[in-house]
């Protein structure tokens, strides 16, 4: 499986009032490993950058003004991400941008979903964690990863740290670097708590008469209420069987 992790840096939040890409990292991963293999390119929006905007991600118009336009690189890009399973953190946001830059182009071009597939990290984290604050530092403190490189948004930096996320979020990993040796790995292994061999039995607490009254009780509503099939009662009458057969 070759998925690329992707993530966008723009002008502004709305590309239909005509903000810009201007930022555009991506990592490649391969059955669940890095490779190593990068795209990343800032890009000449030619337009003005937004101040709430350049206070998130720190890039100014003075530093993209000899970066080359989307346009300039589109096959680069395009042949990176084809056929691939795209891993976006909030990704109606990053494929909306995607999008509306590839309709600019004077030779438009098909949405970045006819060649890619789309894996919304932010649909997954709100998921595995309901209620709860999913943005890309609450995931990475969620599962100590770390972030303290990042002062500032960047488009590569933020795809990395995704990676590392996705990988955690879907099961864990092989490994995320080349050689097999790194944090997170070394993170998952330490968590792992052995119980000593020679240790104190576990105390067993009995029900007491009027309690297993209740129990009974509580069933036989279930089972009433479920037109006889409280599966706790099916298993205690299938236990009963096996003990008269033994």
């Amino acid at each position: 499986m070759r998925q690329i992790v992707l993530d966008t840096e723009t002008t502004g939040l709305d590309p239909a009032q005509g903000h810009r890409i201007i930022e555009i990292g991506c990592v490649e991963m391969v059955d669940r490993r890095l490779t190593g293999r990068n795209f990343h390119q800032y890009l000449q929006p030619d337009r003005e950058i937004d101040k709430a905007a350049e206070e998130v991600h720190g890039i100014s118009n003075e530093f993209l003004a000899d970066k080359p336009r989307f346009g300039d690189l589109v096959e680069d890009f395009l042949g990176f991400v084809h056929g691939a399973e795209l891993i976006i953190h909030n990704a109606p946001f990053d494929v909306g941008f995607l999008n509306a830059e590839l309709s600019r182009l004077e030779a438009r071009r098909p949405p970045i979903e006819s060649c890619c597939s789309v894996v919304d990290t932010l649909v997954l984290a709100k998921k595995l964690h309901p209620g709860q604050r999913n943005s890309l530092d609450a995931l990475c403190k969620r599962y100590a990863i770390d972030n303290s490189q990042r002062e500032l948004h960047g488009a590569l930096l933020d795809s990395e740290i995704l990676a590392e996320l996705y990988l955690a979020m879907t099961g864990g990993q092989t490994t995320l670097s080349l050689d097999g040796n790194d944090a997170a790995e070394q993170r998952v292994q330490g968590a792992v708590r052995r119980l000593p061999a020679q240790r104190s039995r576990l105390k067993v607490v009995r029900a007491q008469p009027d309690e297993l009254e209740l129990h009974l009780a509580s069933l036989a509503t279930i089972d009433r209420e479920s037109g006889g099939t409280c599966l706790w009662r099916v298993l205690e009458a299938g236990s009963r069987e096996a003990d008269q057969v033994e």
